[in-house]
């Protein structure tokens, strides 16, 4: 598997995020593990929970919150 900086970890979570900020209408926060996912998503991919949060300034913030710093969650490919 080939190793990514963590420089560019961070510039893809930026790109991701400001995607995010410029349309929160199409995403919401899974409850459970705080991920952002689209808005059609039914089950959290991440965690599978099925709960979610769709207030557009929230995600804002949490996509703001997540630009900046290196991923935390783990991921269902993880457990594998």
């Amino acid at each position: 598997m080939e190793e990514v900086s963590p420089n560019h970890q961070l510039n893809e979570r930026a790109r991701r995020a400001d995607k995010i900020v410029r349309n929160p209408e199409k995403y919401k926060i899974c409850v459970g593990c705080d991920s952002i996912v689209a808005a059609k998503v039914s089950i959290c991919p991440n965690c599978h929970a099925y709960r979610f949060m769709t207030d557009e300034n929230k995600i804002i913030v949490q996509a703001q919150e997540l630009a900046n710093r290196e991923p935390r969650s783990v991921l269902f490919r993880d457990m594998d």
